[in-house]
């Protein structure tokens, strides 16, 4: 029994041996099968795919720096370019794998290393985090020879400033990334950008590049950018009016130099103003350019161009008779004065020469609102200038049926409206260019659309008529010697919140040069001046003197005034400045002529309707 047993058994054991044998073998047989056909699989029909995955971690794609567009003046002198600096940047995952070492890192960049820490475990999820932006590439060199894990440097660039603050509102200056936010910087940043290229590099694991591989696109530097701004001019404006500003203790001031002929910018300052290489360390206000954005009341800059729009419409003539007598007259509850006297029967030259409030109001009183309100629009009033420039302002100028009764009158002499220094000189330039009227542009050779808004003859009778001014009138200080000088002066009460404020006044001149073909269209607003003098002619035209004797001899303006030269030599005064220092008399006088002016203005809240201005 036992051997048959055994011989049942035997046969059964080996069998399920076998097929213990044989499904291990099948089995193995189909995972061969698999993996053979997953290969074939990951090789053959998805090789694309895991391709681009394995090389995504390994082969990377980064930026190639590339700079901005130069600007320089209209000369070629470089007033804006883009030097090469370096930033750092850090793997933060993989520093804080050896915090060891952040220390090390905080010292070399003169951070705190608790700060340092602090930045990388709030980023400790991310790859990517800078350091220091914008250093010098010695520096980042150092740095990045530490051996740090996770730290790495990029080549940007940083823009730089040659001229500092001399250029500072017309350029602006760019941000971090190198953008424009203000200014030309801001105004052409398109045309200045450039665009980035890109190449292919293999990392290794721990990020740094071991090969460059392809170059994707190539890096596209920006356009430079010629201006019409002369740097030399620049300076010069910059010089005069900070020692106008700090003699006559003002809250600041504007300078704006336009070619009469092309409508380019040539000069345009303004104070306080702010060094574009160090903006952060810079007061908002001052990176204000007031000569496009802030507005001011023309005050009697404004009378030169109530006699245009009059000769225009024909309701007066250069000879008209105009009586000023006695010397003031009364609106309903206001009453306009000629300050700081009567001056009685006069021409209509003679309006302009003596600044006459009376002879002005009466000039308007001719002419329909309509009239009035479509010439001065003419001359840019009202209307943005459409100079390029981020955010420069159209003024105030209501239509007729904003005005109220007395507004018509206060306009024609400068209260009640609200101009740009940019708007005036504009203004004063048609008049200079024979009633044609160009936008200003800051881009050298760039030629905007004229209008003629008035006929030539007219415009240099007006000329002529300003010519007065600085002969006969109250802006003797404005004279060049050689050459004929035409303006008008302006002081006009500042308003506030409660209206007029007694003691504070915009001091202006506008005039052009030479008068008898000019080239030059200037204006000067000097800000709040406490120094004791009020007049435009005492404070304002001392400047446009200076800066325009300057500006004749850079640009090689050749005198039209001979006879002047002739005298001055024959005196003994040839090579001498051609100031005409205010006399005593003149000096004294300005106390009470100023209180006379504080007189002449009722303190009414309704305060456009009450101003008046000075005769100089």
């Amino acid at each position: 029994m036992n051997v048959s047993k055994s011989g049942r058994n035997r046969p059964r054991n080996s069998f399920s041996l076998r097929n213990r044998l044989l499904w291990v073998g099948v089995g193995l047989g189909l995972c061969s099968v698999a993996l053979v056909g997953r290969a074939a699989y990951v090789q053959l029909i998805n090789s694309d795919f895991y391709q681009r995955q394995g090389e995504a971690r390994y082969l990377r794609e980064v930026p190639i720096a590339t700079s901005r567009g130069m600007i320089t003046d209209r000369n070629g002198e470089p007033v804006a370019v883009s030097t090469p600096v370096a930033s750092i940047w850090v793997n933060p995952q993989e520093l804080l794998r050896a915090p060891e070492r952040i220390p090390e890192l905080a010292q070399a960049l003169s951070l705190p290393a608790d700060e340092l820490t602090s930045r990388l475990s709030q980023k400790a999820d991310k790859e990517f985090m800078y350091l220091r932006r914008r250093i010098n590439p010695d520096v980042a060199e150092q740095v990045v020879a530490l051996k740090i894990p996770g730290v790495f440097s990029q080549r940007e660039f940083r823009r730089y400033y040659p001229q500092g603050e001399a250029m500072a509102h017309v350029l602006g200056f760019t941000n971090i990334d190198d953008r424009g936010q203000e200014g030309l910087e801001l105004a052409f940043d398109s045309w200045l950008s450039g665009k980035p290229g890109a190449k292919k590099v293999i990392r290794d694991r721990k990020g740094a590049i071991v090969e460059s591989i392809d170059l994707v696109r190539a890096a596209e530097p920006g356009k430079d950018l010629t201006l019409s701004i002369d740097r030399r001019i620049q300076f010069l404006a910059l010089k005069e009016l900070r020692n106008a500003v700090t003699v006559n203790k003002a809250a600041g001031g504007s300078i704006v130099v336009m070619d009469v002929a092309t409508g380019e910018v040539l000069a345009m300052v303004n104070l306080p103003t702010y060094n574009p290489n160090a903006v952060a360390g810079a007061a908002p206000d001052t990176r204000r350019n007031r000569a496009v954005t802030d507005l001011v009341e023309p005050g009697s800059t404004m009378k030169p161009l109530t006699i245009a729009s009059a000769l225009r419409a024909g309701v007066v003539t250069p000879t008209t008779v105009i009586d000023t007598n006695p010397g003031f007259m009364t609106l309903g509850r206001y009453t306009i004065r000629d300050v700081p006297r009567n001056n009685g029967v006069l021409d209509v030259t003679g309006v302009i020469t003596r600044s006459s409030n009376i002879g002005a109001a009466k000039v308007v009183a001719r002419m329909s609102d309509q009239v009035f309100y479509d010439s001065i629009r003419d001359f840019g009033y009202g209307i943005a200038p459409h100079s390029g420039f981020p955010g420069e302002s159209a003024g105030v100028f209501p239509s007729p049926a904003r005005w109220s009764g007395p507004s018509k009158t206060t306009m024609s002499y400068g209260y009640g409206i609200s101009v740009t220094p940019l708007q005036i000189a504009q203004a004063y330039a048609a008049l200079g260019n024979g009633g044609k009227l160009i936008p200003p542009t800051f881009v050298k050779g760039q030629r905007n659309e004229s209008r003629q808004v008035l006929d030539e003859a007219t415009a240099r009778e007006v000329v002529r008529m300003m010519e007065t001014v600085v002969t006969q009138g109250g802006a003797k200080q404005a004279g060049i010697l050689g050459y004929h000088v035409a303006g008008k002066t302006g002081t006009a009460r500042k308003n506030g919140p409660r209206g007029y404020e007694r003691g504070h006044y915009n001091l202006l001149f506008a005039g052009v040069v030479p008068a008898t073909n000019p080239r030059f269209a200037t204006v000067i607003v000097i800000n709040d001046p406490q120094g004791g003098l009020y007049y435009g002619g005492l404070v304002a035209a001392p400047v446009f003197h200076h800066v325009m004797e300057g500006a004749l001899r850079l640009m090689d303006v050749p005198p039209d005034d001979i006879q002047s030269w002739l005298t001055a030599q024959a005196s003994g005064k040839l090579g001498h400045s051609a100031t005409v220092l205010p006399t005593p008399a003149e000096v004294v006088d300005v106390p009470t002529a100023a209180a006379e002016f504080e007189a002449a203005v009722p303190t009414v809240s309704a305060a456009p309707a009450a101003a008046t201005e000075t005769r100089q």
